[in-house]
């Protein structure tokens, strides 16, 4: 969940936001023609992830499911595609330790629906995708990117380890390009990563939008059957039981979070300066 400083009522052909009756709407889900769309609208903020954000979420995906949908389509507004963890949260929490790892856990959940959905996930990277939103855009069957896309994690920038499935990255980018990811903070462009195999397109910001209809419109034509067999088959053979990996990763962050490095990296984010871990 660690961040990247920037300085629902549903059916057919429906496009509504997942909001409640007491808060402010974060995702916005739309359905037609057996595509789900799923778009994270809290854009002034970079889409940050916290509870009420992944609950929003979650409750989309889940929406996804009972609609049937074929191709799930994950996207976002704004400049970001999703700056990672809401720190200003964590440094508002309580209980730090049981906050994030209630939102591990969280954001796991949704994490879990994406992979071993039916559907085809694509996801839509226009910016940075950071911390939480790495392993998030990365979680997609299809990863489509703007030349202007970047990814990056920073979770040990801030004394925390690496959550949201980023160990899962391992099958695709291999072990030790995501060590540099997690211990060097070094942020790669879509097109290193199309390199890598992880990105499936690479199109300018401006072709987007066309380009994602082009994916969906080949997507929807083809036999949905032999779509989820084929995922179901391929994702079974690199991480049958992802759910007990996401389960580590959120007792680790949990464990970080209520240490010292944990607690000063949150602190010194929050008021702009270089930590001091170790001290």
């Amino acid at each position: 969940m660690a961040p990247h400083d920037p300085s629902a009522a549903v059916g057919p052909s429906r496009d509504t936001d997942t909001d409640t009756d007491t808060g402010p709407s974060y995702v916005r889900y739309a359905f037609a023609d057996g595509v789900a769309r799923i778009t994270l609208v809290d854009a002034d903020r970079g889409n940050p992830v916290h509870l009420d954000s992944v609950d929003q979420l979650f409750t989309a995906v889940r929406r996804a499911a009972a609609d049937d949908a074929r191709v799930v389509v994950l996207a976002s507004t704004g400049r970001f595609f999703c700056v990672g963890g809401d720190v200003a949260a964590f440094a508002g929490a309580e209980d730090l330790p049981g906050y994030v790892d209630e939102l591990a856990d969280r954001l796991h959940r949704v994490v879990s629906e994406l992979v071993r959905s039916e559907a085809v996930v694509v996801s839509v990277v226009q910016g940075a995708a950071a911390g939480a939103g790495f392993p998030l855009a990365a979680a997609a069957d299809l990863v489509l990117a703007a030349d202007t896309a970047t990814f990056s994690l920073g979770y040990t920038r801030l004394g925390l380890s690496v959550d949201g499935g980023t160990s899962m990255l391992t099958h695709t980018l291999g072990l030790h390009r995501v060590l540099r990811l997690a211990l060097l903070n070094d942020r790669l462009t879509a097109t290193e990563l199309l390199d890598a195999g992880l990105v499936a397109r690479v199109v300018p910001a401006a072709e987007l939008d066309a380009c994602v209809e082009g994916v969906v419109a080949t997507l929807v034509a083809g036999s949905a059957p032999a779509y989820a067999a084929s995922k179901r088959l391929l994702r079974g053979a690199v991480e049958e039981h992802p759910e007990a990996r996401l389960r580590a990763e959120a007792l680790a962050i949990r464990e970080l979070a209520g240490g010292a490095d944990g607690r000063e990296g949150v602190a010194a984010f929050v008021a702009k300066r270089t930590p001091t871990f170790g001290a």
